[in-house]
């Protein structure tokens, strides 16, 4: 059942989407969206995807919108203030278990809080900028828990070259699925996307 929520937060609201899941779900998931000032919201068709994939596995799944986006409240805030709209968000499942995930912008706000959080026991990045984003990635890089990052062939802002070479450094455990043929926004590759979120967090033992 997917049910519209309101997430309280210091400057009022966020709006949100959550799926409510299977009541004995072990794990829950959060995807975050991507860049609010170039259209991003939590109806990207990549979120939602990325969504629809976790919610495959049983699990509630929260999509919510940026301060500033939609009808949540405040204003765009660099990437520092929606760091706290995604510990609202956090705040709001009222649960530990809780994977974070994002695509693009999304994937370095939601990271960068679930690496620090107790309540976060693994991470999942879409498409992530590594090529273009001014936000550090060093929380992300350090992390010892499993992360699953999940990359566009053809991806413009992270493509694989600077991928791997940042992957390098990354900490176990860690993986990186390349789809072949996808760009940034994984236009007509949605199940490929889909199947390697399934594949990777479905064995997931934590």
């Amino acid at each position: 059942m997917l049910q519209r929520v309101e997430i309280p937060i210091s400057h009022g609201r966020l709006e949100g989407l959550l799926q409510t899941g299977e009541p004995d779900a072990k794990l829950a998931a959060i995807v975050c969206h991507p860049h609010p000032q170039f259209g991003g919201t939590m109806h990207t068709k990549t979120v939602f995807h990325a969504a629809k994939a976790f919610g495959s596995l049983g699990w509630p799944v929260l999509r919510f919108n940026f301060r500033g986006v939609g009808a949540s409240s405040g204003a765009y805030d660099d990437g520092i203030g929606e760091q706290d709209d995604v510990r609202a968000a956090l705040d709001f499942m009222g649960r530990d278990g809780i994977v974070l995930a994002g695509f693009s912008f999304g994937s370095v706000v939601g990271l960068t809080v679930g690496a620090a959080d107790p309540r976060v026991p693994a991470l999942c990045a879409v498409g992530l900028p590594v090529s273009t984003t001014p936000l550090s990635l060093e929380a992300i890089r350090q992390s010892t828990k499993p992360k699953l990052f999940v990359q566009g062939e053809l991806d413009e802002y992270g493509p694989p070259a600077g991928m791997r070479r940042w992957f390098a450094g990354v900490a176990e455990p860690k993986t990186l699925e390349i789809v072949e043929g996808a760009d940034h926004f994984f236009n007509q590759h949605a199940e490929p996307l889909k199947a390697a979120i399934i594949n990777y967090f479905g064995a997931l033992s934590v």
